[in-house]
């Protein structure tokens, strides 16, 4: 028995998910709360926000969705 096509997509998918989210979340939360302030920080919070929107859009068009 294999492991099919598209468990590998979806736990792969979900896995760089989580690196990406927790990297782009750090990163985010280390600028505002070091010498930016939370307002110098605020911009990219609003950057990384829409990263991770993006990142959980292509997770749902590619394993998600199914097209048959």
């Amino acid at each position: 028995m294999g492991i099919s096509d598209q468990l590998v997509s979806r736990v792969s998918a979900l896995v760089g998910m989580f690196l990406v989210g927790s990297f782009v979340l750090g990163l985010a939360w280390s600028i505002s709360t070091g010498f930016a302030g939370f307002w110098g920080g605020f911009p990219f919070w609003c950057i990384a926000l829409f990263v991770l929107c993006l990142c959980l859009y292509d997770f749902w068009t590619t394993a998600i969705r199914s097209r048959r």
